[in-house]
């Protein structure tokens, strides 16, 4: 127990919101001037894991090589888990919707950067769209007192996708919940989705901001991709912003194997 405890007060020592909007900014700028693995090379592990699209891959040839000219990012950083989710959207050349999870080790440093990269012929893909769309919402940080706790705002992500395979399942949703799904807007509480079965959202990955009232999740969908089996399934993030126990935005970037998912 002792010994427990003394990792998880080193973690949480090293681990601050400060250090991971830190870091998170010098992804951002790596990202921006196209140093791939040079531009983060003081803030990651030696052997850092980088994947982009549910794939390994040499961070030196992946989309951090590039340079891209960021027009929109919004991020969350998650202090008990040591990870930040930030959405990137860039409309300028080649467009992109990207959403990147940082994780770090106790010692504060990037030891796995996962990437959703999406760009033309992905599903719904309109990146000027969705920069649009996502400068009309609110994401301002909660007061405290208003503030859902980790499990609350787990629970509403977890539901909201549960219930794909699940037309018992009532996830919470805000009477004005709104989603945005790659360029396209679904508003006015229109948030339910539900899909034949079988239906099982495997490999989740949790990033979840209590100051935000977000959670990000990184999963595998097993239905919308005709070109790809159901399991595992093609890679796909959900950003959920979650008020008073309720869900109020979705954001969802699926990548496609071939154009629109072959629909």
């Amino acid at each position: 127990m002792l010994l427990l405890f003394l990792l998880a007060s080193h973690a949480s020592a090293a681990c601050t919101r400060a250090s991971l909007q830190e870091a998170t900014a010098s992804y951002l700028a790596a990202l921006s001037t196209g140093k791939g693995p040079t531009g983060i090379s003081a803030l990651a592990e030696g052997n850092v894991t980088y994947q982009e699209n549910d794939a390994v891959m040499d961070i030196s040839k992946g989309v951090l090589s590039v340079g891209i000219k960021i027009d929109f990012n919004r991020s969350i950083y998650d202090t008990t888990e040591c990870a930040s989710y930030t959405e990137i959207v860039a409309t300028t050349g080649h467009p992109y919707v990207i959403g990147t999870r940082l994780a770090f080790n106790a010692d504060n440093k990037i030891n796995k950067i996962e990437s959703n990269v999406c760009d033309t012929g992905d599903w719904l893909f309109n990146a000027k769209g969705s920069v649009d769309y996502n400068k009309r919402e609110n994401w301002d940080p909660i007061p405290e007192a208003k503030r859902d706790s980790r499990a609350v705002i787990k629970a509403a992500g977890d539901a909201y996708i549960d219930a794909w395979g699940d037309a018992s399942i009532r996830p919470p949703f805000a009477k004005d919940c709104a989603r945005l799904e790659g360029g396209a807007y679904i508003s006015g509480g229109n948030c339910k989705l539900n899909f034949p079965p079988p239906f099982n959202v495997t490999n989740r990955r949790y990033t979840i901001d209590e100051e935000l009232g977000a959670v990000d999740i990184f999963h595998n969908f097993p239905f919308l991709d005709a070109s790809i089996p159901r399991d595992p399934g093609t890679q796909t993030n959900n950003l959920i912003r979650v008020e008073g126990g309720q869900i109020k935005y979705i954001h969802e970037n699926t990548v496609c194997a071939a154009k629109n998912c072959g629909r």
